[in-house]
């Protein structure tokens, strides 16, 4: 198995970190500590951090420091609401302009779903789910929406992440998976559409919950000095 880059374990690491609420929204990130912590020189912990602010997971401020970005859930609720329009925009595209070899690898990434799915892995599930939607995007023929879809994901990320923690949602996500791909598959443009954007539409009914648990899990946990 390939080794995984030190920033990107970092990052990882960290991610996981704060969506479980070791680390809480509006805390302070001390590079010193996380240093320590992932055992790692600076760099790592400098990149990682700056990979996480692209995904809008943390917010470097100048002269300041770096602090877990805080959101509310209604702020979630929109910015996915608004990720459930470019989805199903993107699956209808796709449907009517995916090529054989993308197709193909629709297929690939879906056995991949399952394959983690079963073994209830959820960080590799999380990858291979990445995967099939970015195929999607991919081949949904239109160049300006697969950047804005993909900018928005990179905000959305993390908390997708965090939703696959709830209760039987990588079983249930895996059916939206596979409804999605059949129906790109049989070129059903409508259908495609109506299934990606009704798949991230229930995370957020799922997630509004599991964001009010995990912050009141960690709301009284202090930051560690």
């Amino acid at each position: 198995m390939a080794r995984i880059p030190e920033a990107r374990r970092v990052r990882d690491a960290l991610e996981k970190a704060v969506v479980e609420g070791r680390y809480r929204p509006g805390q302070r990130l001390d590079p010193a500590r996380l240093e320590r912590e992932f055992g790692c020189s600076r760099t790592p912990v400098r990149e990682a951090l700056q990979a996480l602010e692209r995904s809008g997971l943390v917010q470097i401020r100048a002269k300041q420091g770096t602090y877990v970005t805080e959101l509310s859930v209604p702020e979630l609720a929109e910015r996915f609401e608004v990720m459930a329009e470019l989805e199903g925009m993107a699956a209808r595209l796709s449907a009517r302009r995916i090529e054989r070899e993308p197709l193909d690898d629709l297929g690939r990434a879906l056995r991949e779903c399952e394959k983690h799915a079963l073994a209830g892995d959820a960080d590799r599930y999380y990858y291979a789910n990445a995967d099939f939607h970015g195929i999607v995007y991919d081949s949904c023929g239109n160049e300006y929406l697969r950047q804005q879809v993909r900018a928005l994901k990179r905000v959305l990320q993390p908390y997708r992440r965090l939703q696959l923690r709830v209760p039987d949602r990588m079983r249930r996500s895996l059916a939206e998976h596979r409804t999605i791909a059949q129906a790109i598959t049989c070129g059903d443009a409508e259908a495609a559409e109506t299934a990606a954007r009704e798949h991230v539409l229930v995370q957020v009914r799922e997630f509004s919950q599991l964001v009010r648990t995990w912050r009141s899990l960690t709301q009284d946990v202090r930051p560690v000095p």
